[in-house]
């Protein structure tokens, strides 16, 4: 699978971050701009909203469908109210999943279909055997895995190639790098960071003072405790230092950091502004040399980030 070097994340534009000052309409042009400069890969799942995230997807593009990959997630069981009520990832909810996200999406294929969250009480096998039978149906064209730990992708592999992993990774949380990423270049596995900029710190528009509104994930976060903010506030400014020298933003060294690190990683950075979008699609542009690369690594090796980077029941639904 081919894709641009940098994605777009969709979840924020029906979750997670508070009300959005923009209408769907917005969101549906903003998608739209993503495609005319040059993004090819777009990021879904069925548990934003949860399901509207889909169909405003979906909807948005409709008329490009053949010029783009739409990647969508299963992985989670709802309450009648559609609430969570869980991880699942029975072969039989897989199937009734992706005909679901397929008719909110409107479309005949997925290109790329994660497991949103490994199931411990699920055999992976299973799940990579019943995607391999969507993918003979032509319903699917590749699997794809999230937060899964390095094993567990070695054993999904062997039944199901994995295409792309998606994981968090950025500056403040480097635990990839640890087993998951050697096992990626291993078995020639594509990587695609979400939360590629800390969930909107590494940007700099974040400071202790700043206060988070009702709906937003990110007050109930350890890592976005005041405190914490204030003693991370050392990695944004490595990142602004590094920005001075090269005419960018904090941002943009951020998601160049990203791309440096393997030619195998493409970034799903979340927005609702055009602005944003059009900052974070430059990144793609800047060139971090060997120097450049090394004095990020040697100062942010000095940097002790403080906070968990979920709250505990969430973390607990991650395999790494």
């Amino acid at each position: 699978m081919t894709v641009s070097a940098i994605g777009l994340g969709c979840m924020g534009m029906s979750q997670s971050y508070g009300p959005s000052t923009g209408t769907r309409d917005d969101h549906i042009e903003l998608i739209r701009s993503a495609v005319d400069q040059g993004v090819t890969l777009f990021d879904t799942a069925e548990v934003y909203g949860p399901y509207v995230n889909e169909e405003l997807v979906g909807e948005a593009l409709a008329p490009v469908r053949d010029q783009v990959v739409i990647a969508t997630k299963f992985g989670f069981a709802f309450n009648p109210d559609g609430t969570q009520s869980g991880l699942t990832s029975r072969p039989e909810h897989i199937r009734a999943a992706v005909e679901g996200s397929l008719r909110r999406l409107g479309t005949d294929r997925i290109d790329l279909y994660y497991q949103h969250r490994v199931n411990p009480d699920m055999p992976i096998e299973e799940v990579a055997g019943a995607v391999k039978d969507l993918i003979a149906e032509g319903k699917v064209l590749h699997f794809g895995m999230s937060e899964a730990a390095a094993a567990t992708i070695r054993r999904a592999h062997a039944v199901q190639p994995v295409t792309a992993l998606q994981s968090e990774y950025s500056l403040w949380w480097r635990r990839p790098e640890e087993e998951v990423l050697p096992v990626l270049a291993e078995l020639g596995i594509g990587f695609v960071p979400f939360s590629p900029l800390g969930k909107g710190f590494l940007t700099g528009k974040i400071d202790a003072a700043t206060e988070f509104t009702t709906g937003d994930i990110r007050a109930a976060i350890p890592r976005f405790a005041a405190e914490a903010r204030e003693a991370n506030q050392a990695v944004v400014d490595l990142l602004a230092t590094i920005a001075a020298q090269k005419d960018a933003t904090p941002a943009q060294i951020a998601l160049a950091w990203l791309l440096a690190q393997k030619p195998w990683i493409a970034p799903i950075p979340g927005t609702r502004r055009p602005e944003r979008l059009q900052e974070n699609l430059a990144a793609a542009d800047i060139n971090l040399t060997e120097d450049d690369l090394a004095a990020i690594e040697d100062a942010s090796a000095k940097i002790t980030v403080l906070g968990a980077r979920y709250p505990e029941h969430l973390e607990k639904m991650t395999d790494l």
